[in-house]
């Protein structure tokens, strides 16, 4: 074969197919894991969406998927290593909202794009997140603890876990609508901002579910809201904050997998295809559904309005709250 006829050739291989020859591997190789970086630290709800994610992803992929945890500076170190990974499939981002939607407004430096470092597969979950209070305060609703904030302001305060956190962002976007003044007490961790609203050091915080439900249950915490549209089905009795007086009000934890940009659209849409039928599954759903995670699974082409969406909202509320990294 002539060198002209071998280069016309290979001109019409489809792009995947180049990717894997160009490997001298069919993608994937099941002697090769593909790994899941979770860009926090093992125990948190990001991490348990990224294990039981990785585990049926490992049956419905030929090889085995494994999870890498990678913390630090709210996310954006996890994000950085996949935006720099090699597109071919075997690295993968379980991003959430807090980094890929709200850290951008803080973290101009963060040294790669969301808009073009990475390439959607899909969303996967979204994780309500409590208005909780200490229970000494004695305010059992909304309206009793703005009331109780109004009357004594700047004198109440809440905790976070650093700024651009989904809880630190939540409590913001709550207390604009409010309209009250409650102090903004940093912790290093989510851990440390529970333990000092169970202490009584803080008297509001915003609390995952998977950590906030037997907290709530135990009577350490009294939920008085749930961020989402709906009521939460394992707390029926709390209402959502937007029944509460707040229409509209909305704030979750959104997880999504990712790619690195360039990734071959054949792998893509295996990668989204084997996510829909995980997402499918009836035993990743109660195990989700027992950490009060519930599936959200949307298509690639989905991805970019929603993202554009998320920023827009959360840009606007840091922005406005004028909230910074110092």
């Amino acid at each position: 074969m002539t060198l002209h006829r071998r280069a016309v050739l290979a001109g019409l291989i489809p792009l995947g197919a180049r990717a894997a020859r160009a490997q001298g591997e069919p993608w994937p190789n099941p002697a090769r894991p593909v790994t899941i970086v979770v860009a926090w630290a093992p125990g948190g709800s990001t991490d348990f969406v990224g294990r039981v994610v990785a585990q049926q992803l490992s049956k419905e992929l030929p090889g085995n998927v494994v999870v890498d945890n990678r913390p630090g500076a709210s996310g954006t170190i996890g994000h950085a290593s996949v935006a720099r990974a090699r597109p071919d499939g075997y690295t993968l981002l379980l991003g959430v909202n807090s980094t890929y939607a709200m850290s951008r407004h803080l973290f101009p430096q963060r040294g790669y794009d969301d808009d073009h470092a990475f390439a959607p597969i899909g969303r996967i979950a979204v994780s309500p997140i409590f208005l909780c209070v200490n229970p000494q305060l004695g305010t059992p609703d909304i309206a009793s603890f703005v009331a109780r904030a109004k009357t004594m302001p700047g004198r109440l305060s809440y905790a976070s876990s650093g700024a651009g956190s989904s809880a630190h962002l939540a409590t913001e976007l709550f207390l604009r609508a409010a309209g009250i003044q409650v102090q903004n007490v940093t912790y290093r961790g989510g851990a440390p901002a529970v333990q000092a609203l169970v202490t009584g050091e803080v008297q509001l915080a915003f609390v995952d579910a998977v950590t906030a439900l037997p907290l709530m249950a135990s009577g350490q915490i009294s939920a008085i809201g749930v961020s989402t549209p709906e009521r939460n089905p394992l707390a029926p009795t709390v209402p959502t904050i937007a029944e509460s007086g707040f229409f509209g009000f909305q704030a979750t934890s959104d997880f999504a997998l990712l790619a690195p940009a360039g990734t071959p659209e054949p792998i893509i849409r295996q990668l989204s295809a084997a996510l829909a039928a995980t997402m499918r599954n009836p035993e990743v759903l109660e195990r989700l559904r027992q950490g009060s995670i519930f599936p959200t699974f949307g298509r690639p082409e989905e991805f970019p309005a929603y993202l554009a969406a998320e920023s827009a909202k959360w840009g606007e509320v840091i922005r406005s709250r004028g909230i910074t990294l110092e």
